[in-house]
């Protein structure tokens, strides 16, 4: 990867149909079976703090406002557990920029940063937060959505009992100073469409709507190796309505129709694919430029030491497509993310394992 500073932009974050369409077009081969055994880019996500086992991803786009303590170009990542690797108790987000240096962008007190973590393009960073006080299943608190200035300053921190019950991951679809943010619940089984609108006075934002579009995904499971089970990845395809759901405890994608317009729930939604050959407890979730989508295997469902911390790719109509391992032990795979530079595919993913992010990219 060049190190120059780039300029990411992403169809969770532009909200542009026509631009998502324009970028279908780029490539029309697997992502995963062209993964170079050695990534461009290898951060460590671990911050001063000792903070481990790295959830989230999330790429800040083009046009976020300058002068903070990320940019457009880097890539932020949330830490779940702590330096004593204690699910549930890791508090920090750090930054990684095109040449794979690492900043500390967020440090708080008692979070369990999750997987949910997203960018607002008009300078605002969205995380989710699911504590424990001693990395047990038994101390699992409902947690909450914060959201960042551009600076790492809380300017937000969002509960409810139902519609935020245990935010697990989210996607972002933003339209001028409106975005879309569907948040998967781990506790209830829930997926949750906040409308946010940026404030007037540009110190915020608030809550326009909060609606349930889609429930019964099997959820709040203890497991021993990932705490909690329940629905997690999430990935919107503007051009289509569909929402994707990567539901772990089912072992099954899912897709949930009209999710931006929709005002009730949609169930689980369709099945989209359920193989169990190829996915082992899907977590993280990402849309391709060509529509096909990725899932990263957390190995806590169906694990096969054969098959480890592997990414598998797959058609919208449930086609298997490609997979592939990032790590040689099983659970290292969990948050990605894809953004697009010009004609340039670029594909992040985080090893839990190694506490690193491994970023790849694809020239056209």
């Amino acid at each position: 990867m060049r190190a120059r500073e780039r300029r990411w932009s992403s169809p969770a974050s532009v909200g542009s149909v026509e631009v998502l369409e324009s970028r279908l077009l780029l490539s029309a081969s697997s992502i995963v079976s062209h993964l170079a055994a050695t990534p461009n880019v290898i951060a460590s996500t671990v911050p001063a703090n000792g903070d481990e086992n790295p959830y989230g991803v999330a790429f800040v786009p083009a046009g976020f406002p300058k002068g903070g303590k990320t940019q457009a170009g880097d890539v932020l990542v949330s830490n779940f557990n702590n330096s004593n690797n204690d699910q549930g108790t890791g508090t920090t987000i750090v930054s990684i920029s095109p040449s794979g240096k690492q900043s500390l962008f967020f440090e708080g007190k008692g979070l369990g940063l999750t997987t949910a973590l997203g960018v607002l393009p008009f300078g605002y960073v969205i995380v989710g937060s699911v504590p424990t006080t001693n990395g047990t299943f038994a101390t699992l608190q409902q947690g909450s959505l914060l959201v960042l200035n551009k600076n790492g300053g809380i300017v937000a921190n969002l509960k409810d009992p139902v519609k935020l019950d245990g935010p697990w991951d989210l996607t972002i679809y933003s339209q001028g100073i409106v975005s879309y943010v569907f948040v998967t619940n781990v506790l209830n089984g829930t997926v949750t469409r906040l409308t946010l609108v940026e404030s007037p006075l540009g110190n915020g934002v608030f809550v326009a709507s909060s609606i349930t579009i889609g429930s019964g995904y099997t959820a709040d499971v203890p497991n021993q190796a990932a705490l909690i089970l329940g629905p997690t990845g999430v990935a919107f395809n503007p051009a289509t309505g569909l929402l994707y759901v990567a539901s772990t405890a089912d072992n099954a994608i899912y897709a949930i129709p009209d999710a931006l317009t929709r005002l009730t729930s949609a169930g689980r939604g369709e099945l989209i694919f359920k193989d169990n050959a190829v996915l082992r407890g899907p977590l993280g979730l990402a849309l391709l430029p060509d529509g096909n989508l990725i899932a990263a295997n957390g190995d806590a469902v169906n694990s096969n030491a054969n098959q480890p911390s592997e990414l598998v790719e797959f058609t919208p109509t449930g086609q298997f497509v490609g997979e592939t391992s990032i790590d040689p032990s099983e659970g290292g795979a969990f948050g990605l993310a894809v953004e697009v530079e010009g004609n340039d595919i670029v594909f992040a993913a985080v090893d839990d394992v190694t506490n690193s992010l491994d970023i790849w990219e694809f020239k056209e």
